[in-house]
């Protein structure tokens, strides 16, 4: 038994070292053109789902807009950076992968996992197997645009990430929001906003 216990032991060690040859195998370079491309594959989505989920209208004026949206987003983690509603612009920031849950994220990037191993496959070769999303070092950027229309209030989103620390696994940093991730982090903002904005219209 022992004997049986150490050859699986040795199989998973050597299959854990294996894993780590094949994801360090990639030079500098091709890391650096890999997440070049993942940045160009990402913002053709990213542009497409702006379009589609970005901008939403609603029957309120933009003063009340703005205040429903801060509150919105500060329930969902993130903090004002920037405010001027005479410009109907706010900003806020936290680190991700704030607005989502831990788990949140984890399953919306697992969708996004045969994706970005799909761009990065022809400058990495197999290494691209290996390769995961990591939040961590990343903070993620909210601008809301708030624009009078007809009949109250046009809301525009967008999502960037910022890194603040290099990542462990020495691999570049993307730009853009994995699109999964991003269609769930639009969903729940303006969910979350409108939760808040009928609340205080019925105050």
């Amino acid at each position: 038994m022992q004997h049986s216990f150490r050859r699986r032991l040795a199989m998973t060690l050597g299959g854990l070292f294996l894993v780590g040859l094949l994801a360090g195998c990639a030079s500098d370079q091709e890391k650096i053109d890999a997440i070049h491309a993942v940045n160009q594959g990402f913002r053709v989505e990213y542009e497409k789902l702006l379009v589609e989920k970005g901008t939403r209208t609603y029957a309120a004026n933009r003063g009340e807009a703005f205040v429903a949206m801060r509150v919105a987003l500060a329930q969902l983690g993130m903090r004002t950076e920037q405010q001027d509603l005479a410009l109907g612009h706010l900003a806020v920031v936290a680190n991700a992968p704030l607005p989502l849950t831990d788990e949140e994220w984890r399953i919306a990037s697992e969708a996004d996992l045969p994706l970005l191993r799909k761009i990065i496959s022809p400058y990495v070769g197999v290494a691209a197997n290996f390769v995961q999303f990591e939040p961590a070092g990343f903070e993620v950027v909210i601008h809301a645009t708030f624009v009078d229309w007809a009949k109250g209030s046009e809301i525009s989103l967008t999502v960037r990430l910022r890194e603040i620390a290099a990542a462990r696994s020495g691999w570049p940093r993307r730009e853009y929001v994995s699109p999964h991730v991003l269609t769930l982090g639009i969903d729940k903002i303006f969910t979350t906003f409108e939760r808040e904005l009928s609340a205080a219209q019925r105050r």
